[in-house]
């Protein structure tokens, strides 16, 4: 299928790893000029050098802690004026006891969940709708939808982000400019593995897969029977990021195996 992108001008934030990794994977396959950023030079730069060579496109690492003002400067500077704006960032660590949630644990997970890609939409759209034609696309979690209690650090946050969204998306269609949002469930990626220590504290649990995994899966039932992958959602967010999604306006998708139980 031609998206019909080819040509413009892409950023992938948190683009390194997981599902922003495989998102950007797509968008270079479709033909972009691809900017990725992250915080974590020496993985970022491995990744840009193979979605390079794998689909023969320009891509430029942007080293970027997208959370901090000095990161997003950063970002603005190595890509002024882009066409297409996807934005994830690494999940927040699962909490223990919600009476042990701190105010400094609450402005840690809004600075980067909810400011983060705030300011980055806000700086960029002006630019998308003088042009007449823009995709912003957020990759966030299925919990802004789906209250989990061990979710508290990811899913409050997020739910006042596509709050935002949903507002401001219904500003900027008229311009071209679609704003939505993706809201992944449970997936296999790095950043998800990365926390299952965090979710073992969580639950009083030892710290091994063989442990974690079975009592995971028994609190998270996914009626597609299996744990996403990032190259389940990538397809999907490319779309968001297309010509062809010009009619679709401040929704926000769940991509879960069945598990969020909704009509909406």
């Amino acid at each position: 299928m031609d998206l019909g992108i080819k040509g413009k001008t892409a950023i992938m934030a948190g683009g390194s790893a997981g599902m922003g990794r495989a998102t950007a994977e797509r968008l270079a396959e479709a033909g972009v000029n691809l900017f990725i950023s992250a915080r974590r030079e020496e993985r970022l730069n491995k990744a840009a050098a193979e979605i390079a060579e794998k689909y023969g496109t320009t891509v430029t690492p942007v080293v970027a802690d997208s959370s901090t003002e000095e990161g997003r400067s950063a970002l603005f500077a190595a890509c002024p004026d882009p066409d297409i704006l996807a934005i994830t960032i690494k999940p927040p660590a699962p909490n223990g006891d919600f009476l042990k949630v701190t105010p400094e644990m609450w402005r840690e997970s809004i600075e980067t969940t909810l400011i983060g890609p705030i300011e980055i939409m806000r700086h960029y759209i002006p630019g998308m709708t003088a042009k007449g034609w823009g995709r912003i696309v957020n990759i966030a979690t299925f919990s802004a939808k789906n209250p989990m209690i061990w979710r508290l650090m990811s899913g409050p946050a997020r739910s006042a982000l596509i709050n935002y969204t949903a507002s401001v998306s219904r500003e900027i269609a008229k311009h071209g400019v679609t704003l939505n949002n993706l809201l992944p469930g449970m997936f296999q990626t790095e950043g998800a593995s990365e926390i299952m220590k965090d979710y073992a504290e969580a639950f009083g649990l030892e710290p091994v897969p063989e442990v974690v995994r079975p009592h995971f899966l028994a609190n998270n039932h996914i009626p597609a029977g299996f744990v996403g992958d990032a190259d389940d959602l990538a397809p999907m967010a490319a779309f968001l990021c297309s010509q062809l999604s010009r009619f679709i306006v401040g929704q926000n998708i769940v991509i879960d195996g069945g598990q969020h139980a909704s009509l909406f």
